[in-house]
C-alpha cells in the first residue's frame, strides 16, 4: 500500500508539473504581446552596453560621463515608479502601457540624434519615464490575463527580462559595429512594433475601482517584508549594474567583442531565471536560496577584482558565469516582492522597484568615479561588499520572509 500511494503521490506531482508547464505555453495572445513588448522594453538595458566606448570616444567623455546613460535611466525609471500606479488606476492598464511604448519609441529616436553627452544623457532620461510606465504595468496586466496565475506570469514576465537583456547587447553590438547611433534608432523601431501589437492584441483593460494614490507605494514600504526585500534588492543591483555597466570598459573589446559577451550573460540570466530559479525554490525555499545565490554573487566579484588588469579571459568567463546568478535573484526577488505584501500587487511592486532601481542609477556612475581614482580591481570590491550587505539583510529579516514564501512556482 505504500508503495502504492508514493507511486500515487509520484504521478499527482509529475501531473502537476506537466500542467503547469502547458499552462504556462498556453496563453491568450494578449500575454505575449505584452511579452513581446517587454523583450523590447528590457533591450535598452543593455543596447548600450557594447558601445559604450564608442560613444565615449565619438563624443569625447570620460567612462564616468557615459556612465550616466545608465544613471539618468535608472533615476528617472525609480522616481517615476512612485507614480505608475497613479496613472494605470486612472486611465487603465493598456493606455499606460502605450503611453510608455511611445516615450520609449520618442527618446530613442532623440537619443540617436544626440551630438553631446549632455543631450544623450538627458534623452536617456525620458527613456526612463516610457520604461516606468510600461515595466511596472506590464507585470501587472500580465498577471491579470495570464493563464496559470500569478506565478506563471511573474516567470514569462522575467524570462521576457532574460531574453531582453541577451538581445539587447546583440543588438547593440551588430548595429553599433556599423555606427553608434544605429542602436538607438532600432531600439525606436522595436518599440513602434511593440506598440502596434499592444495597442491590437491586448483588449482593454478595465479601470481599477480602487484609484492609487501618490503616496500609496511608500506607505507600502512600511510592510517589513517588503522593505527587507526591496533594502535588500537596492544593495544587489549596485552589483549587478556593476557588472553591466563597467565590464565593458576594461575587456578592451570592440562593440562585436562586448555584444558576444553579453550576449551570453543574458542568456544564463534568461535560462537561469526560468528553469533553475523555480528549482531552488522549491528545494531550499525563496530565502535560503536567495542568500546562497547572493553570496555566490559576491564570490564572483571578488573573482573579477582579482582578474582585473591580469585576465581578460578570467573575466569573460566570471561575467557570463555571473548571469546564472542574478538570473535566480531576479525571479526570487520578484517572487518574493509580489507574494510578502498585503498591499496591491502594483502597488507593492511600485515601491519595491522605486527602492531596488536606485541601486541601479548609483552603481554605473560610481563604479566608474572609483576606477578613475582607485583601480577596477577596487571597483569590484566595493561591488562586493555591497551584495554581502544584501545577503545581511535577507538573513536579518528573515522571519518577516518566511512566512510569507510562496509555496511553488
Amino acid at each position: 500500500m505504500q508503495a502504492n500511494a508514493a507511486a500515487d503521490t509520484r504521478h499527482q506531482t509529475g501531473g502537476a508539473l506537466q500542467a503547469e508547464k502547458q499552462s504556462m505555453l498556453k496563453q491568450p495572445k494578449a500575454v505575449w504581446a505584452v511579452a513581446f513588448a517587454a523583450v523590447f522594453a528590457f533591450m535598452g538595458i543593455g543596447l548600450v552596453d557594447p558601445i559604450l566606448p564608442a560613444i565615449a570616444e565619438n563624443l569625447k567623455a570620460t567612462p564616468s560621463e557615459v556612465s550616466l546613460l545608465f544613471t539618468s535611466y535608472f533615476l528617472v525609471t525609480a522616481i517615476a515608479m512612485l507614480v505608475t500606479g497613479f496613472v494605470s488606476s486612472r486611465i487603465g492598464g493598456k493606455k499606460t502601457l502605450l503611453i510608455g511604448l511611445g516615450i520609449i519609441v520618442a527618446f530613442s529616436a532623440l537619443s540617436g540624434m544626440s551630438n553631446t553627452v549632455d543631450a544623450l544623457v538627458g534623452f536617456r532620461a525620458g527613456w526612463g519615464l516610457g520604461n516606468a510606465l510600461f515595466v511596472a504595468t506590464s507585470l501587472a496586466v500580465m498577471v491579470g490575463v495570464a493563464s496559470g496565475g500569478a506565478a506563471t506570469a511573474i516567470i514569462l514576465y522575467e524570462a521576457a527580462l532574460g531574453l531582453g537583456l541577451s538581445l539587447g547587447p546583440l543588438m547593440g553590438a551588430l548595429l553599433g559595429g556599423w555606427q553608434w547611433r544605429a542602436p538607438f534608432f532600432g531600439t525606436a523601431t522595436a518599440m513602434a512594433i511593440a506598440f502596434i501589437l499592444v495597442m491590437v492584441l491586448l483588449p482593454k483593460t478595465p479601470v481599477p475601482a480602487v484609484k492609487t494614490r501618490l503616496r500609496d507605494p511608500l506607505l507600502a514600504l512600511g510592510h517589513k517584508g517588503l522593505r527587507t526585500t526591496a533594502g535588500s534588492a537596492l544593495f544587489y543591483n549596485y552589483g549587478f549594474f556593476t557588472i553591466l555597466a563597467f565590464v565593458p570598459f576594461i575587456l578592451g573589446f570592440d562593440a562585436y567583442g562586448i555584444g558576444a559577451v553579453f550576449f551570453g550573460w543574458g542568456v544564463a540570466v534568461a535560462v537561469f531565471s526560468v528553469f533553475v530559479a523555480p528549482l531552488v525554490q522549491r528545494r531550499f525555499g525563496a530565502t535560503g536560496a536567495l542568500t546562497a545565490s547572493l553570496l555566490g554573487l559576491m564570490l564572483i566579484l571578488v573573482g573579477l577584482a582579482l582578474a582585473a588588469g591580469h585576465s581578460i579571459a578570467v573575466i569573460v568567463v566570471l561575467t557570463i558565469a555571473s548571469g546564472a546568478l542574478l538570473g535566480i535573484n531576479n525571479t526570487l526577488f520578484t517572487e518574493m516582492a509580489m507574494s510578502v505584501s498585503d498591499s496591491p500587487r502594483p502597488v507593492a511592486s511600485a515601491g519595491y522597484n522605486f527602492v531596488r532601481w536606485m541601486g541601479g542609477a548609483l552603481a554605473p556612475f560610481l563604479a566608474a568615479k572609483i576606477a578613475e581614482h582607485s583601480s577596477a580591481s577596487v571597483t569590484f570590491l566595493v561591488a562586493a561588499a555591497m551584495v554581502l550587505v544584501s545577503a545581511c539583510v535577507i538573513l536579518g529579516g528573515r522571519k518577516f520572509l518566511v512566512a510569507h514564501e510562496p509555496a511553488g512556482v
